[in-house]
Formats: structure tokens, C-alpha cells, sequence
């Protein structure tokens, strides 16, 4: 029955053929016999089994893990020092922004050497590569500009299986250029500073020494070396406030004064101090004022001090012009400028740029010979900053110099 229900269709087909076979006017017992042999065949003759061959199995070859390189460059691209990958045949793979800016950019896969030629940083990164261990030294570049560097170099892992491991080595600049300079300025400083108090000490020595012996009784040279004597203390301490009034500005510069200050009546005030001083030198001061105030924001003690300073540099140093201009300018739009002109020999081009400097001196002995201590304009250098202005200045030899304060 199972096998009738399947050949169905077959069967109805042979009947349907007989029957218009019959209409057709064929012999009825050979269109019997026909269909009787067609059902026989349908029913009893087996289909053929077709086996399919057996399909073998695709081998799906695994995905090779991704590489953490973006990754790792990602992150640091982001860092304001400078910063390199390195493969461990010591290739570039990535360096970022601070460093092209530093070192200039290198193509990736170049070797390190092909950018830093230091056989100091090129030892360091061999032996992280072959001990896979950190390391660093410090490193110099002279060009394009003196910088010092703490140069690190270090291992970066990925993956626990030996076959699926990533190894990288980031190598690292950080700059300590700025450290190094304060240290030499500090040591620079406590050397000069203990050689000006070394001088007068060694006179007030000797001259305590000569009245105490030979001197003893001869009233002259005791009056003569008393005064001596009174002009190297007095100079001492001029070193000592200059120094103390450095460091009080050192601990406040951060801080920006916040007090209006009008500075007609405060040249003014200047000015007539320095009267004294400028008669006994033979200058003339000369006030050239707008007319109203100008006001600037800063504090008046401190202003006084640079203004002071400025005008006593000017006779002491311009006396041979015999006249000093002091301008103090207020245009619309514009900066307030304080302008400090003499008429005397002027500053030497390649003196100007260390003018500022502690301790640093022109003419040491001319100087001295005027009561200076070489602290002075380091002293109005940091009273400008703190107020957040500048001290520009010009000089041509023989025909004088100018010293602005621009606020």
C-alpha cells in the first residue's frame, strides 16, 4: 500500500493512456495487457539507491590574534613627552607627536639608529632587547638647542603563550633641561654671592688687623682705614638686603599684585630722591609727564624700587651726557611705557642680553668704584615679572642707552 501511494501518480498515468488508447480504437486486450505490465513495473521494480560519497571535512585554519600595536599607539600619542615603540630588532614602530617635534620624524621601521646616533642610548636599548629588563640614562642634545633628557627604555608584553606573544619596548624622553639650568644658576649664585662678601671681608680683616699693630697709634690711618672700613660694611649689607629682597620676590612671584598705582606722582616721587645723587654726579633729571593719571596695576614699594634703580643706574652710569629723560608714555590702545634715557657712553651689543643675569657686570671695577652690588637690575627683572611686564633695552655704544619698562 506504502508503495502504491508513493508510485500514485504513475499509476493514474498508465490508466489514463490505456483509456484513450481504447477510445482510440486499439485492440482492448493488448491496451490490458499494456497496463498491466506498466502497473507490474511501477509496483515491483526498485529505485535505484544512489549513495553519496563522503565529504571531507573543511580544515578552518584559526584567526591570528590581533596586534596591540594600535592600541599601545594610541595611548601614547596622547603624552607631551617624547615617545617611541620599538620592535625587538630595535625599529621604529610608532613615535609620537613630542617626539618628531624633538627628533625630527622617523620612518616606521627604520632602525633607532637612523635618528639618535648616542652610542649611550643605543647600548641601553641593546641590552633591554637582549635582558628584557628596564634601564635609563641621562642623555644631551646639543642641536637645535642644549636640552637634557632622562632616556628610559622599557619591556611591554602581551599574550601568556609563547606563540601568540607580542613584545614591544617603549623608549622614553623626559626633559630635565630646565632643572639643570636652576641648579647651575643656583650654584653659580652661591659662588658669586660668597665671592662679593669674601672681598670686603677680607678688607675689614686686614684693616682691623693693620690698626690693631702697626696703626695703633697713629690716629690718621685709623681715620682713613675707619672710613675704608665703613664703606665695605656698608657695601656688605647693600649685598645682603639685595639678597634677602631676591629671595622675598622669588617666593612671590606666582603672585601678581592687584593695586592700582598712578605713576605720575610715583616718578615723581622717584625723581626727587635722587636729586642728591644726581647733583653730586653732575646730571640733570628731566620729567616728561602726560597730563591726568596713569594708572597701572602693581605694588607701589616694588615699583618704586625698579624706578629707583633704573634713574641711580642712569646717573651713576650715563653721567658723561650729564642729562637723564624719563618718558612715561599712555596712548590710546597702547601699552604704558616708562622710558629711562641717557646721553652716556652706552652697552656693548653683546652685553645687553645678560644685563639681568646676578652678579653679572659690565665693567666689574667700574662697578665696584660706584657702589654696586651686580644685583641690581636682577632685582627689577623680577619685579617686572611678577607684575607681568617687560624691561626692553637699547644701547649704541656712544650715544646712550634706553631702558623701557613696558606694563
Amino acid at each position: 500500500m506504502a508503495r502504491i501511494r508513493r508510485e500514485r501518480p504513475v499509476l493514474l498515468a498508465a490508466i489514463l493512456s490505456a483509456l484513450v488508447a481504447i477510445a482510440a480504437g486499439m485492440n482492448k486486450w493488448a491496451v490490458l495487457v499494456l497496463l498491466l505490465a506498466m502497473i507490474l513495473t511501477a509496483l515491483f521494480n526498485e529505485a535505484p539507491v544512489i549513495k553519496a560519497e563522503p565529504v571531507e571535512p573543511l580544515e578552518i585554519e584559526p584567526e591570528a590574534p590581533a596586534s596591540h600595536l594600535p592600541d599601545v599607539s594610541a595611548t601614547l600619542a596622547s603624552l607631551d613627552i617624547p615617545v617611541m615603540v620599538l620592535s625587538g630588532d630595535a625599529s621604529v614602530l610608532f613615535q609620537n607627536r613630542a617626539a618628531e617635534k624633538a627628533f625630527g620624524e622617523v620612518a616606521l621601521g627604520a632602525h633607532i639608529s637612523a635618528r639618535l646616533r648616542s652610542p649611550g642610548v643605543l647600548d641601553m636599548v641593546r641590552e633591554t632587547i637582549a635582558t628584557n629588563a628596564p634601564n635609563q640614562i641621562e642623555h644631551s642634545e646639543r642641536l637645535p638647542s642644549e636640552r637634557v633628557y632622562i632616556v628610559r627604555s622599557a619591556p611591554v608584553e602581551f599574550g601568556a603563550e609563547e606563540e601568540t606573544r607580542e613584545r614591544y619596548f617603549i623608549l622614553s624622553f623626559r626633559d630635565i633641561s630646565e632643572v639643570r639650568r636652576i641648579d647651575r644658576m643656583r650654584s653659580d649664585f652661591v659662588a658669586n654671592a660668597s665671592h662679593e662678601l669674601r672681598t670686603p671681608l677680607a678688607s675689614l680683616r686686614g684693616f682691623i688687623e693693620t690698626i690693631q699693630g702697626p696703626a695703633k697709634n697713629d690716629q690718621k690711618a685709623q681715620a682713613r682705614f675707619l672710613n675704608i672700613m665703613l664703606d665695605q660694611a656698608t657695601r656688605m649689607s647693600r649685598l645682603v638686603d639685595d639678597l634677602l629682597s631676591l629671595s622675598r620676590l622669588e617666593l612671590k612671584s606666582h603672585i601678581a599684585p592687584d593695586e592700582k598705582v598712578d605713576l605720575v606722582p610715583l616718578l615723581g616721587h622717584v625723581r626727587d630722591s635722587l636729586v642728591p645723587l644726581a647733583r653730586e654726579v653732575g646730571v640733570e633729571i628731566n620729567l616728561h609727564l602726560p597730563d591726568g593719571k596713569v594708572e597701572v596695576l602693581g605694588d607701589r614699594d616694588e615699583l618704586v624700587q625698579v624706578f629707583e634703580n633704573l634713574m641711580e643706574n642712569a646717573c651713576k652710569y650715563g653721567q658723561e651726557g650729564e642729562i637723564v629723560d624719563v618718558w612715561l608714555k599712555n596712548g590710546a590702545g597702547q601699552p604704558v611705557e616708562v622710558s629711562i634715557v641717557d646721553k652716556g657712553p652706552g652697552i656693548p651689543a653683546e652685553h645687553v642680553p645678560r644685563l639681568t643675569e646676578r652678579f653679572y657686570r659690565v665693567s666689574i671695577e667700574d662697578s665696584r668704584s660706584k657702589k654696586g652690588t651686580g644685583l641690581g637690575l636682577a632685582i627689577v627683572k623680577h619685579i617686572l615679572t611678577r607684575h607681568r611686564a617687560r624691561l626692553i633695552v637699547k644701547s649704541e655704544v656712544g650715544k646712550g642707552t634706553d631702558f623701557t619698562v613696558r606694563f
